[in-house]
């Protein structure tokens, strides 16, 4: 094992004389043994910077650390690294057991006896031990990925990189290959990078999620400081389905006056805000309180536009009453809860619930109140 150490690490590619920006000075520690999920849109760097790492990109500037040694200089096979692409790309016309077993017969000196070992021992973690004679079309989605992860598990590398791994799966087996990639990395406690733009995968298999937009580093945090504490309207945003909801305010030291609607605040959300004219609220779906009576103590007026039944929970759509209608936005409730579309309400934004952002930086300037994060974390491994 080892940790993984990225300084200002960049990289540019060339378009027709044009300098494209992939990578822009990413500074990353990934800590020894632990499972770090690299997230952001398609486009943001995260593939790219696996790449680095893997040494099948070298960065423009910066420098990559594999341990105590710096590997910007050194070919793939030097860095005892192994990757997992989002496509399989198993040999057709070999068996399970040979496509396991060809790397380590091409690149070190182990004895048939000993590449025999590995390959059955990587087998019966996997659960593919009866699969060792298949030939690859042969097998299913799942099937594949998991030889695909014993080629990587075989060689006892420092360092996992996971590519996308779960993309080419359907939705009721990636959730399962989510929990049996959690149980193997925590058994074989390796370094593993992982790359997704499912913040679904984030959220649920890391230990400390990083999330990139543009090439450039925008948090790192456990998932629970992402959701909860997000750095800025770009993260709070990304992280959490459905998204949080943001409306544009202008502070007016005791209120925030939005297009649709006035809010009061407290003197320690004021103090927050001070000197910030321009901000974004925002506030998460879960958080908002639905009631029926529109005209309620201090709730906004609201219709609801539409619902979208999930099972255990509806997704509801609104929009401010007695306004143009163009300010939307959504809220979700238990799903044995009633509403319809067209149906008045009244919506309340609970204080201690709201995010408020720069309106021109989109930096963070208040998040929600959580009183226990730790105790939240906690739950949450256990």
């Amino acid at each position: 094992m080892a940790n993984v150490s990225l300084a200002a690490a960049t990289k540019t590619f060339d378009d027709d004389g044009d300098k494209i920006v992939a990578v822009d000075e990413l500074d990353l520690d990934i800590r020894d043994g632990e499972f770090l999920v690299l997230v952001g849109p398609s486009g943001c760097g995260k593939s790219t910077t696996l790449r680095m790492v893997a040494g099948l990109e070298s960065p423009s500037s910066g420098t990559i650390t594999l341990g105590d040694e710096v590997i910007n200089d050194k070919t793939p096979q030097e860095r005892d690294i192994a990757m997992v692409f989002q496509s399989y790309a198993l040999y057709p016309h070999m068996t399970v057991r040979g496509n396991m077993a060809f790397g380590l017969e091409e690149s070190t000196d182990l004895s048939d006896a000993e590449i025999t070992d590995r390959v059955d021992e990587a087998a019966d973690i996997l659960g593919i031990t009866d699969l060792l004679d298949r030939k690859p079309g042969e097998l299913s989605g799942g099937q594949q990925q998991r030889v695909a992860l014993g080629r990587a598990i075989v060689r006892d590398p420092k360092v996992f990189l996971l590519d996308e791994p779960l993309a080419n799966l359907d939705a009721k087996l990636r959730a399962e290959m989510r929990t049996e990639l959690q149980q193997l990395q925590e058994d074989l406690d390796t370094t593993t990078i992982y790359v997704t733009h499912d913040q679904t995968e984030a959220m649920t298999m890391s230990d400390r999620i990083a999330i990139l937009d543009g090439g450039e580093l925008q948090q790192v945090g456990t998932p629970m400081e992402c959701y909860h504490e997000p750095a800025n309207v770009f993260v709070a945003g990304f992280i959490g389905e459905p998204s949080m909801n943001f409306f544009d305010v202008t502070n007016e030291g005791d209120v925030l006056v939005g297009e649709d609607f006035r809010y009061p605040v407290s003197d320690a959300a004021a103090a927050a805000v001070q000197g910030h004219d321009d901000l974004v609220l925002g506030i998460r779906p879960e958080n908002i309180e639905i009631v029926e009576d529109p005209m309620a103590d201090d709730v906004l007026p609201a219709v609801v536009d539409v619902v979208e039944p999930h099972g255990n929970e509806n997704a509801v759509h609104l929009r401010f009453a007695d306004q143009s209608g163009e300010t939307r936005f959504t809220a979700t409730v238990g799903g044995m809860r009633s509403l319809s579309g067209g149906q008045d309400v009244g919506v309340r934004f609970p204080e201690d619930a709201l995010h408020l952002f720069d309106g021109h930086s989109g930096d963070a300037l208040r998040n929600r109140i959580v009183e226990d994060l730790d105790q939240v974390e906690q739950i949450g491994t256990t």
